[in-house]
C-alpha cells in the first residue's frame, strides 16, 4: 500500500541538488513535513531549490549544513521519521582533481548520516548509490549482482558509501534501503552531465564540443527516478536491499547528440575534444539497467520515454538558458 505522506517528518540530504530538489518538491506536494538539508554557503543560496519555495512555505524547512559535520547532521535528523540521503560529490572529472574531497563527502558523510539515523531511531533510510559503481559492464543488462569496480575516485567513494549503508543494516539493523539510479536527466540539471552539455551548446552555438561518443548510457527522466525513491521508502521489502532504477535500454553518446540536435539545431556539428575524454581505464563503456528487481519489489517501471523526456528538458533549458555557461567545460 502506498504510504500516506501527509505530515510525515522527512529529511532530504542534498536537497539543493538536481534529483534532491525534484524529490523535495514531490514530497512537499504530497503533504510531507520536509527538512531540506542543503550545502552551506555564505550567500544563503538553496541550490536548485532557490526560487522554487518562499520562506512562507509551511511544509518546508531549509537547513544549511555539511554532511561531513556529524553534529550538524545529528541535529537535522534528530526528529525525523524518514531520511533520503542524496548528498554527494558527483562529478566524475572533478574526482580526478580532488579525490580526497570525494572520500570526505561521500564516505564520511554517509557514515555520519547512517550513525545519526541509528541514534535517532528513524523508521526508514533511503541511501543513494549510482550505476557507476558497476564499472564497464561485464554483461548487460546489469543486475544488482554484477561485480563492483571503482573505475574513478567518484565510483570508488560511492562503493564505500554503499558498503557503509549495508554495514549499518547488517550490524545494527538500521532499516536502510539503497536505490541505485542509472543516469538521470531533466530540468535544472547542470552541465556536468552530458544531456545539459549538449542541449545548452546546441541552443547557443553551431558547434557542440564533447568527449568520447562511444559510451552507452541508460537514461531515466527525473520524475521516474523520484518515483523510485518514494517507492523505496514505502516498501518494507526493500529494507536491506539494493535496487537498480533505469529504463533498461541504452544509447550511445553520439546517438544521444543526434537526437538532441534534431530537435534543437540540426545544422550544428559535433566536435570531440581530447581534454573532455576520460582516461581509458576510467571510462565506463556500457551501462544498461536490469530493472527486474525494481518491478518485482517496488512495482516500479519508468513511465517517460527518452524522446519525451528530452523534449521536456529541451523546453525547460531553452527558457532558462541564461542560467548556464554553455562555452565552459564543467568538470
Amino acid at each position: 500500500m502506498p504510504m500516506k505522506w501527509e505530515e510525515r517528518r522527512v529529511l532530504v540530504t542534498g536537497a539543493g541538488g538536481f534529483i534532491g530538489s525534484h524529490l523535495t518538491e514531490e514530497l512537499v506536494a504530497r503533504g510531507a513535513d520536509v527538512t531540506a538539508f542543503v550545502h552551506y554557503n555564505a550567500r544563503n543560496d538553496w541550490g536548485m531549490l532557490e526560487g522554487r519555495f518562499g520562506p512562507e512555505q509551511e511544509r518546508l524547512t531549509v537547513v544549511p549544513g555539511d554532511v561531513t559535520d556529524g553534529n550538524a547532521v545529528r541535529k537535522a535528523i534528530e526528529d525525523r521519521e524518514i531520511v533520503f540521503h542524496l548528498a554527494a560529490l558527483i562529478g566524475i572529472p572533478y574526482s580526478y582533481v580532488a579525490p580526497e574531497s570525494y572520500v570526505n563527502t561521500n564516505v564520511k558523510g554517509t557514515l555520519n548520516v547512517m550513525e545519526a539515523c541509528r541514534m535517532a531511531g528513524v523508521e526508514r533510510v533511503v541511501h543513494t548509490s549510482t550505476s557507476e559503481v558497476y564499472g564497464t559492464a561485464r554483461y548487460t543488462p546489469i543486475d544488482e549482482g554484477h561485480p563492483l569496480q571503482g573505475q574513478s575516485p567518484y565510483s570508488a567513494s560511492k562503493i564505500g558509501a554503499d558498503k557503509i549503508a549495508e554495514s549499518y543494516f547488517c550490524s545494527f539493523g538500521l532499516p536502510v534501503a539503497t536505490l541505485r539510479p542509472f543516469n538521470t536527466f531533466g530540468p535544472r540539471q547542470s552541465t556536468r552531465a552530458v544531456i545539459p552539455t549538449i542541449i545548452t551548446q546546441a541552443l547557443t552555438s553551431k558547434t557542440v564540443r564533447l568527449g568520447s561518443l562511444d559510451p552507452v548510457r541508460d537514461l531515466t527522466y527525473v520524475s521516474d527516478t523520484v518515483r523510485a525513491f518514494i517507492r523505496m521508502a514505502e516498501s518494507h521489502d526493500a529494507i536491506g536491499q539494493t535496487i537498480n532504477a533505469g529504463r533498461g535500454s541504452g544509447v550511445t553518446i553520439g546517438e544521444l547528440a543526434e537526437m538532441i540536435l534534431a530537435q534543437v539545431n540540426p545544422d550544428a556539428t559535433v566536435l570531440c575534444e581530447d581534454h573532455r575524454v576520460r582516461p581509458e581505464k576510467s571510462e565506463v563503456r556500457v551501462l544498461v539497467c536490469d530493472n527486474t528487481r525494481a518491478a518485482d519489489v517496488l512495482g516500479w517501471r519508468p513511465g517517460v520515454s527518452l524522446e519525451d523526456g528530452l523534449a521536456r528538458t529541451i523546453d525547460w533549458m531553452r527558457d532558462h538558458i541564461a542560467g548556464y555557461k554553455p562555452g565552459v567545460y564543467t568538470v
